[in-house]
């Protein structure tokens, strides 16, 4: 049912041109909303009319209409003034409000259509049924992208995500959890990922100058029908996951660039155990590492295991840098300017911090 905030925008802007004061009752005779700061009606007239099968009463100045909502009334409208024009006003107002009660009402259900459709809650018939009666195209390419800020849902991040992507030009949004928002992406091209990229990254520069929020943003890959849009939300949850695990650094992760970071993801935990215990035997190596150690390993991996670049973006000397690998072998075993040991230490470091992600979130 729409609020009580947009029924008083809407009466208030009616009556800001007619000059017609407007009330919106309630079915038991509670104002809803009014443009008379002293609008006063007995409320057993307002239950009396809402049972009875007129449309319309009039009661000395005041005109009552009814609001109906698929043939039952939803309120009670009263359109005050002795002026013939009233009643027509009156007429004007109700229109109004039941358009707006049958858009309220689609985009509600349209919302519900997708929320089931990305939790494979509908049969393949059902999709197809329920896209044509809420006259959404049931081909088309499109892509889910999830969008986390870190903070429960509200109304926030829905509105500055709608003001950009409407649904007259195919984008839908909706969610099914508190923690984040889904944008269901039209596209025109089904294989321009750098299009999805570019919205991507709009939308976290967006929700941090707009809302001042540090979002998360990932996308699953394109797909062609309205019935495979769960997998692109599949992959896109995937996606959002597996970068806080091993790319926390990145605000934007995409299905198909995520890499090994996805095939250490879909490991069973125990075959990640067995794999560091091959790697450093029993001692938990890698906890005991310090953030120095790691950061300096981190820009010698940017730095493709170039020592001379390293040090110089360290503003370290070189011996020092050396000194540091050489300490890291020492307690490791790996010396990480060899490539094989260098690969192996930056497979066990992910798969060392998604052990932890797993003991943290209790999977």
């Amino acid at each position: 049912m729409i609020s009580a905030q947009i029924i008083k925008q809407s009466i208030s802007q009616l009556q800001a041109i007619t000059r017609v004061d407007l009330t919106v009752m309630d079915l038991s005779g509670n104002i809803v909303a009014s443009t008379k700061d002293n609008e006063e009606m007995d409320s057993s007239l307002i239950v009396s009319f809402a049972n009875s099968p007129v449309d319309s009463q009039a009661i000395g100045n005041r005109h009552l209409l009814k609001i109906m909502d698929e043939s039952e009334p939803a309120y009670i409208l009263i359109a005050s003034g002795n002026d013939e024009g009233v009643y027509t006003v009156g007429k004007i107002c109700v229109c109004q409000l039941q358009d707006l009660i049958v858009a309220y009402k689609e985009r509600f259900d349209r919302n519900n259509f997708f929320q089931n459709l990305m939790l494979d809650n509908l049969l393949l018939i059902d999709i197809y049924n329920r896209a044509k009666k809420l006259h959404i195209d049931a081909v088309r390419p499109r892509v889910v992208i999830i969008v986390e800020t870190g903070k429960d849902n509200d109304n926030t991040v829905s509105e500055l995500l709608g003001s950009i992507y409407t649904t007259q030009a195919g984008d839908y949004i909706t969610a099914v959890d508190e923690n984040s928002i889904i944008l269901i992406k039209s596209v025109d091209n089904p294989d321009n990922y750098d299009e999805i990229a570019h919205v991507a990254t709009t939308i976290v520069d967006m929700m941090n100058t707009e809302a001042m929020l540090n979002a998360r943003v990932a996308y699953g890959t394109i797909v062609g029908e309205l019935k495979d849009l769960s997998k692109s939300y599949k992959e896109a949850k995937m996606a959002l996951e597996v970068g806080k695990i091993f790319y926390a650094e990145k605000n934007v992760n995409a299905y198909n660039t995520l890499g090994i970071g996805r095939l250490i993801y879909q490991l069973p935990v125990n075959l990640c155990h067995i794999f560091l215990e091959e790697i450093f035997g029993e001692n938990d190596v890698l906890d005991q590492l310090d953030e120095e150690t790691l950061s300096t390993i981190a820009k010698f991996f940017e730095n493709n295991l170039n020592v001379s670049e390293t040090s110089r973006q360290l503003f370290v000397h070189r011996n020092t840098l050396v000194y540091r690998i050489e300490k890291l072998e020492r307690s490791t075993g790996l010396d990480i300017r060899k490539f094989d040991d260098a690969l192996t230490f930056k497979i066990a470091l992910m798969v060392s911090n998604y052990i932890k992600y797993l003991d943290a979130n209790q999977y």
